[in-house]
């Protein structure tokens, strides 16, 4: 399972989430403490607003801990959004075009988590994402599928609907297949102004998923930066952390 971090609020500098905090997410790369497996090397990347409308990307094979390239630039970066990630594999090869986040126009997408057996169906999910679409998907992730559903879903017009239409469609996807399994995700959206965090799963073990509010500044993350239990509040199994701007971060049910 991967590790991920967004953070929305008065622009900050990269470094000061990725590399400072005790328990950062270069730190996390090496020493994940919630995750099925402590290392998460098979590539990172990140993804940030800044004064244009369309994001930036910076996106690598080699581990996070590794890459002098992302240490500058996390130095120089400011940023009011951003997201990064550490990817752990689970399954398809470390390219890439496999890496986090994954941009779209105005569109940034993150996950941890799996579709079991997804390559069992890969081909009937595929499908529900239209040709207008599909001819953006570069990898072979179940991550970048979900995102393609998202916009399908017609992410622009109505952000929770398709939230909720995309995971009832992978279930029921799932459900119907030879091979049942469990879904487990969390993950991460922006069209640069709103924040959307998910945490789900078909069963009662969603990977977890934390936050941190003070102000206008909100941090979600995969595990705590830090061993300060009061800082982190847990969102809650089967809910999405919604903040648009100006206004404090909601925790609301998902309907799947």
């Amino acid at each position: 399972m991967c590790r991920w971090l967004t953070y929305k609020g008065d622009p900050i500098f990269l470094e000061d989430l990725i590399y400072k905090p005790d328990h950062s997410l270069i730190d996390q790369s090496l020493r994940a403490m919630e995750a099925k497996v402590p290392t998460n090397g098979d590539g990172f990347g990140i993804g940030w607003y800044g004064d244009r409308d369309l994001p930036g990307l910076y996106r690598e094979v080699l581990p996070a801990w590794n890459d002098s390239n992302l240490r500058s630039l996390a130095h120089q970066i400011s940023s009011p959004l951003f997201f990064a990630h550490v990817r752990a594999s689970t399954g398809t090869e470390t390219v890439r075009s496999n890496c986090h986040p994954f941009a779209h126009q105005k569109w940034l997408f993150m996950h941890n988590g799996q579709i079991g057996n997804y390559m069992g169906f890969r081909r009937r999910l595929e499908a529900h994402i239209p040709d207008t679409l599909y001819a953006f998907r570069q990898g072979t992730t179940d991550s970048e599928i979900l995102f393609y559903l998202l916009l399908a879903h017609d992410l622009d017009k109505d952000p929770l609907c398709a939230i909720n239409k995309t995971l009832s469609l992978v279930r029921h996807v799932m459900e119907e297949s030879e091979a049942p399994s469990l879904f487990r995700c969390t993950a991460a959206l922006s069209d640069g102004k709103s924040l959307y965090a998910i945490r789900y799963s078909s069963d009662d073990k969603p990977p977890s998923l934390y936050y941190a509010a003070e102000g206008d500044r909100i941090v979600v993350v995969s595990e705590p930066l830090d061993d300060v239990a009061d800082n982190w509040e847990p969102v809650p199994a089967g809910h999405l952390l919604q903040v648009h701007e100006a206004k404090a971060p909601v925790v609301m049910p998902l309907d799947s």
